[in-house]
């Protein structure tokens, strides 16, 4: 038996416009994974569960990714990244100018 694909062409292109898997790649995904990757680095010293990239999600949703570039070269250069990291997205930590 032949599926049901076979018979309806506009379900082909449909489906061959989504790519799957690691093909996925975008500049705000590259860089949330460097986050990622430092940041459960420090929280398994710490004997704390690894950060979910969901959570990291939620955490960075209203940064824009120029911002990201910026918050990526401050904490590398910082002595604790973790640390860094939290600290500057914190707000109540900047004062207003």
């Amino acid at each position: 038996m032949k599926p049901i694909g076979d018979f309806l062409p506009e379900f082909q292109k449909k489906a061959a416009a989504a790519p799957k898997g690691r093909k996925r790649l975008t500049e705000r995904g590259e860089i949330m994974r460097f986050f990622l990757r430092h940041l459960n680095h420090a929280r398994a010293s710490d004997g704390l569960a690894p950060m979910t990239m969901a959570h990291l999600g939620t955490v960075l949703e209203q940064i824009p990714t120029a911002d990201l570039y910026y918050l990526k070269s401050v904490c590398s250069q910082a002595k604790n990244f973790s640390k860094t990291f939290w600290w500057e997205l914190d707000p109540e930590k900047h004062p207003k100018k």
